[in-house]
Order: structure tokens, then C-alpha cells, then sequence
């Protein structure tokens, strides 16, 4: 009887149906073994890791880039350090019960202080009312720090703001000088420009007729010989008679100069054609809007 109490008690005793019981709840209680998040939850904590990273290192927190709002003790003590040193809703005296972050009612306090700092969102949206939490301490943190900050602009906006002033050299002249008006005015009586009341549109105009018409490759085409066909005016009938030779020998020119004219805007019509046609027969579809086109 002994000896059968013994082998009674060996894991190999057991029935099957224990046995495989036993081992699906083991592989249902392994972390090895749990089905992996789906994409989008990974996707999303990947982004929200990111957003409080900027926000963490803007606020000079210790450890930014390996913030985990998952881990409670770690969170209870980021919502303590943010309280303490950035945001200080509270008086000293008053913040004993969010620091006591092993109490079992730590998450009733700290609902309450989501409701005393006017948070929209609730304890369960934890990492909405973090990213929440972070944007009132980097406001604060700003308004503490404003003079330290007024002068910090990125590289991006000085570049930006070269750039415009390099584009636009006629921005920081004072247009109220008279040294100024007398300028402008010499150079439009110069080049025969009309006035204008306004002297920064009157040197726009200048400055548009000398890129046009005074750089180096403007007046090199300018002396440039135009060849072109002679032209027998007895061959192209006037169609009208003013019984003065001279002025129907003007006449003709003045309309075969005209005609050339024609065929150059005819010529820019076709381009034009040309190009519409081109962007109608290569569209763009966005399936997201449901149409086709540009």
C-alpha cells in the first residue's frame, strides 16, 4: 500500500486530461509564448514614444528616450517629478498624497489631480492625458523661461528668413529717405519710366527694365542682326485703295506686320494647347477623393 501511494504521487501518475490541461495552461501563462500585439497597437506606442520624447528632452527629464508609461512605478514617478518641478499645481504641503505612489488609492489621487489642472482626459486615456500633462509643462516651462527663449530661433528659420531677404533686396530700404526719392526719380526721368506716387513701385519698374532690357544678354540679343526673307510688296494685294501710292505701299507693311504678329500669338496658343493637352492626357487619380485629375 505504501509503495502504491508512492507511485500514486509521481507526475506521471496523473491522467492524460490533467496532464494536457496542465500543459496549455502553462503555455497560456508563458510570455514566450503570448501572441504578439497587433501592428497597430506597436505603431502606435512606437508614436507616442516618440511625441514624449521631444517633449521629455524639452524638459530636460532624465531619461526621455526610455520613458515607459506602462511601467506603473515608473509613471507614478514621472507624474510626481512633473508635479514637483514643472507644473506645481499644488503647494508642497498639498502634494502628499500624489507622492505616496505604493498607497493602493494613488490612482483615486491622481484622477483628482487630473480633474484639479482641468486635464480632458480621464486616468484610463493614459497616454492622452500624459502628452496632455507634458504640453501644459512645456507651456509653463516656456512662460517661466520667456526672455530665455525669445531669442532662440532654429536654423531653419534664420535659412528661411535669408533666403526672403536675399530674394526681396528692395525690403529694408526706407523709402522715405530723400536721398532715396531723388534717386528713383533721376533714374525714371533717365530711362523714361512713368511716376508713380510710390517710389518703391516706381524702382520695381526699374529694376524690371533693367533685368529685361539692360543686362548683358539682353543687349547682346538686341544688336543681334534679325535676318529675315525680302518681301515683294506689289505681290500682296491691299484690298483697298487710298489713291496715294506711298500710303498704300505703308499700308501694306503696316499689315504684313501684322500678320506676323498674328502667327506669333497663334504660335503661343499652341503651346498653350499643347501643354493643357498633355496634363489631360497623363491625369492623376487619388482614389481617396474619388476623382481624376491634378
Amino acid at each position: 500500500m505504501v509503495k502504491a501511494a508512492v507511485i500514486s504521487e509521481r507526475p506521471d501518475a496523473c491522467p492524460p486530461s490533467r496532464r494536457v490541461a496542465g500543459s496549455f495552461a502553462a503555455s497560456r501563462s508563458s510570455p514566450l509564448l503570448s501572441p504578439p500585439l497587433p501592428a497597430e497597437t506597436r505603431g502606435a506606442e512606437r508614436e507616442a514614444r516618440t511625441m514624449f520624447r521631444r517633449k521629455l528632452t524639452a524638459l530636460d527629464y532624465h531619461n526621455p528616450a526610455g520613458f515607459n508609461c506602462k511601467d506603473e512605478t515608473e509613471f507614478r514617478n514621472f507624474i510626481v517629478w512633473l508635479e514637483d518641478q514643472k507644473i506645481r499645481h499644488y503647494k508642497i504641503e498639498d502634494r502628499g498624497n500624489l507622492r505616496n505612489i505604493h498607497s493602493s488609492d494613488w490612482p483615486k489621487f491622481f484622477e483628482k489631480y487630473l480633474t484639479d489642472v482641468s486635464c480632458p482626459f480621464k486616468i484610463q486615456d493614459r497616454q492622452e492625458a500624459i502628452d496632455w500633462l507634458l504640453g501644459l509643462a512645456v507651456r509653463l516651462e516656456y512662460g517661466d523661461n520667456a526672455e530665455k527663449y525669445k531669442d532662440s530661433v532654429s536654423d531653419n528659420t534664420k535659412n528661411a528668413d535669408n533666403a526672403a531677404k536675399n530674394a526681396e533686396p528692395l525690403i529694408n530700404l526706407d523709402v522715405n529717405n530723400p536721398d532715396f526719392k531723388a534717386g528713383v526719380m533721376a533714374l525714371a526721368n533717365l530711362l523714361q519710366i512713368q511716376r508713380h506716387d510710390d517710389y518703391l513701385v516706381m524702382l520695381k519698374a526699374i529694376r524690371i527694365l533693367v533685368q529685361e532690357r539692360l543686362t548683358q544678354d539682353a543687349v547682346a540679343k538686341a544688336n543681334q542682326a534679325k535676318e529675315g526673307l525680302p518681301v515683294a510688296l506689289d505681290k500682296h494685294i491691299l484690298g483697298f485703295d487710298t489713291g496715294d501710292a506711298v500710303l498704300n505701299e505703308a499700308a501694306q507693311i503696316l499689315r504684313l506686320l501684322h500678320i506676323e504678329e498674328l502667327r506669333e500669338l497663334q504660335t503661343k496658343i499652341n503651346e498653350a494647347i499643347v501643354a493643357v493637352q498633355a496634363i489631360i492626357a497623363d491625369p492623376k487619380t487619388d482614389h481617396r477623393l474619388g476623382k481624376v485629375g491634378r
